[in-house]
């Protein structure tokens, strides 16, 4: 580990889904931070491999940066839009059974495509950025998080518990949890629908969370 620029593809792994919307040499930066901190503070006895610890140090720097420096906005017909666009989804899976397509969604509302399209991508990507879990998600990020003293004890007992999850399982909390994608850009990254995504998700999450119940009452 003499050299931490051997893991720069895992900063730029990180930052690359926001390097759109803030400065990539910026987010850099605040990767590298992060990788210092977990080079600072690694134990070489723990039982977890330096790339895996550091990711967790590396993502809290970047989304704390993020959060922090907020800039996108949506003008209101796009939020019109996609308020309308929510409220058809709802009807027309209570009538489908499943979700609707974007074809399908512009037909009702009367909009093209494209523009669908562009209102579900800009709300997507504000909500990703402003992104707070609810208490169903047992502020499932903050679990697994760092401290400065090294890795907490908490943290490695989750992740033997996702360890040991079924791979969809697996897929799902590393894709929502781990790469930071939204519930819809999971279901497209599966092949699964939103909805499944969502039942799933929360399953698995309660699972989780009795798993550690137990695993502290024993």
């Amino acid at each position: 580990m003499d050299n931490l620029l051997e893991y720069e593809n895992l900063v730029y792994s990180i930052i690359n889904r926001y390097s759109k919307y803030f400065d990539k040499e910026d987010l850099y930066q605040v990767g590298m931070m992060g990788l210092s901190k977990a080079y600072k503070n690694f134990d070489n006895e723990a039982n977890t491999k330096f790339s895996t610890y550091a990711f967790l140090y590396i993502k809290g720097e970047v989304l704390k940066y993020v959060r922090e420096n907020k800039t996108i906005k949506v003008s209101k017909d796009v939020v019109r839009l996609s308020s309308s666009i929510e409220k058809t989804k709802d009807i027309m899976r209570q009538r489908l059974g499943r979700e609707p397509t974007i074809t399908e969604l512009s037909l009702f509302l009367e909009v093209d495509e494209d523009k669908i399209t562009e209102a579900a991508l800009a709300v997507q990507d504000v909500r990703s950025l402003n992104y707070t879990y609810d208490e169903d998600s047992c502020e499932f990020y903050n679990s697994i998080k760092v401290t400065e003293k090294g890795m907490d004890a908490d943290v490695l007992d989750l992740k033997a518990e996702i360890e040991k999850l079924a791979p969809e399982e697996k897929n799902i909390i590393v894709a929502r949890y781990y790469d930071d994608l939204t519930q819809t850009e999971t279901s497209k990254e599966l092949g699964i629908s939103q909805v499944q995504v969502s039942r799933k998700e929360s399953k698995i999450l309660q699972k989780l969370r009795s798993e550690l119940q137990v695993g502290i009452a024993s």
